[in-house]
């Protein structure tokens, strides 16, 4: 029975690893970008790529004959263990970068779950290891007439199984390369359409395309023209909204749009976060025609199609808790209507009203020190809500510092940072100012704050001097302006 059983678990693997290798070299780009997020160097992302898949397809085949059967599993197992090791090293580490685990069939963050199936995985590969150990010779042909009825059932249970997955693989991935070309047929029909002055009517209401309002939305890891990740989770931190722009370097409607969505950057910045997702990145989209920023590689369109949008230009909002609040909007003129909804439906401004005093608050300093705000009083004070986890935080930290630098002798007003991130990277920052740290973000709710990098004004009086400024441009136009 257990030779009966590890030759179903070495059929079970061939198959599940013949069908992730042949997904992965059949979806180089996106195998190239996973191996990326889990934090291979870049110079060998593109050799790894290549080197995983048909290191997939030499187990499967392995596993096939009864010779090289104990090679196979013990490839497999290896493999199994090399994947495990590399999700947990980035999940204790914060990070769930997409798993691109069978390339276009399916994607998904890696997470908990990826772990239990790479260890359900990983016990069948120990079965077909002792089972092949116990008796290498032992073969389909071999071995079937000695069989009781229940074994046979098992074993044929296990090829129908195997035919079904394959099979559905195949179809899947034709049903993708004709849902393809249906998309570019539509983004040229739209086009037409835009191009014609035919708008929507204005009692119209969105048709419901895409993910149901109020559901949890996609999380992402996608990379910029510069080859940075970009997650979810860092374009939702500053606390903000979210607008999702869907463009294609083929849609003759994205063009004239591009202009629109650096006007929003520019002027809604402090209420509305807005990104573009392109299937393919120009030189002249990269840059923005000078100030476009938050520009996403979208490839293969796999981005707009876990949001659910089937053409271009369309946009989707989300909420700043991360859940899904809008339908996807289709054409200009939706996302036009989407942009004045979201800013017409945004909450009472943030922080304390001016004059109020200062929180009673006590923190603990990276000198172990328990700092009172209190002593900030006398002195104009910047205070700076920081994460060095986030990556807003991120791209303003050397232009911080270099303004720490410079007002480094009497300056107007002091720097206090407030660090709700981790202790050991807060104090590898480098700020010369004085660092206090709000593990519990109680600091940051006491002054009405809900996100990084936010800051506010202190007066010499103890009472609050300024709004609230939220994101990196407006928080170092904040520290400049009062200087």
């Amino acid at each position: 029975m257990v030779a009966a059983l590890a030759l179903v678990a070495r059929l079970v693997l061939a198959a599940v690893f013949a069908l992730a290798g042949a997904a992965k070299l059949a979806d180089r780009s996106g195998t190239r970008q996973a191996v990326r997020d889990f934090g291979a160097p870049e110079r060998l992302a593109g050799l790894l790529a290549i080197v995983v898949p048909l290191a997939e397809l030499t187990a499967a085949s392995l596993l096939l004959l009864p010779a090289t059967a104990v090679l196979g599993a013990i490839g497999a197992l290896a493999l199994l263990l090399l994947f495990s090791a590399a999700i947990a090293w980035n999940l204790a580490h914060g990070r769930a970068p997409e798993c691109q685990c069978f390339g276009q069939l399916h994607s998904a963050p890696a997470g908990w779950g990826t772990l239990a199936r790479n260890g359900a995985l990983a016990a069948v590969a120990l079965l077909a290891l002792v089972g092949s150990v116990r008796d290498p010779s032992w073969s389909a042909s071999a071995g079937l007439g000695d069989l009781a009825t229940t074994e046979l059932v098992a074993i044929a249970l296990g090829a129908v199984s195997i035919v079904v997955l394959v099979g559905g693989a195949l179809a899947v991935l034709s049903l993708l390369r004709s849902y393809g070309r249906v998309l570019m047929r539509l983004e040229r029909l739209e086009a037409a359409v835009e191009g014609a002055g035919i708008g929507l009517g204005e009692g119209e209401e969105p048709p419901a395309v895409g993910l149901e309002p109020g559901t949890p939305a996609p999380a992402f890891s996608v990379r910029s023209p510069g080859g940075a990740a970009v997650t979810l989770a860092e374009l939702l931190a500053p606390g903000l909204p979210l607008l999702l722009v869907f463009t294609s370097e083929a849609c003759g409607a994205c063009g004239p749009l591009l202009p629109r969505i650096a006007e929003w950057q520019r002027e809604h910045a402090d209420q509305l976060t807005t990104a573009v997702a392109a299937d393919r990145v120009s030189h002249e989209l990269a840059t923005g025609n000078g100030d476009l920023a938050h520009v996403l590689v979208d490839e293969d369109l796999r981005l707009s199609g876990a949001f659910g949008a089937s053409g271009t230009p369309s946009a989707v909002l989300i909420a700043p808790d991360g859940t899904i609040a809008s339908w996807v909007a289709s054409g200009s003129e939706w996302i036009e209507r989407l942009v004045d909804q979201a800013l017409d439906q945004q909450p009472a401004e943030r922080g304390l009203p001016l004059g109020a005093d200062v929180p009673p608050l006590e923190l603990r300093s990276l000198d172990g020190e328990t700092v009172s705000l209190e002593r900030f009083r006398g002195h104009d004070t910047l205070l700076l809500f920081w994460n060095p986890d986030c990556g807003f935080c991120r791209s303003m930290h050397d232009d911080l510092i270099d303004w720490e630098r410079r007002k480094a002798t009497d300056r107007t007003p002091r720097l206090a940072v407030v660090s709700s991130g981790d202790e050991e990277r807060t104090r590898a920052e480098g700020f010369s100012s004085t660092v206090l740290l709000d593990e519990d973000f109680r600091a940051g709710s006491a002054f009405g704050i809900d996100g990084t990098p936010m800051a506010v004004l202190l007066g010499a009086d103890g009472r609050i001097a300024s709004p609230v400024s939220a994101g990196a441009d407006a928080v170092l136009a904040l520290a400049n302006g009062a200087e």
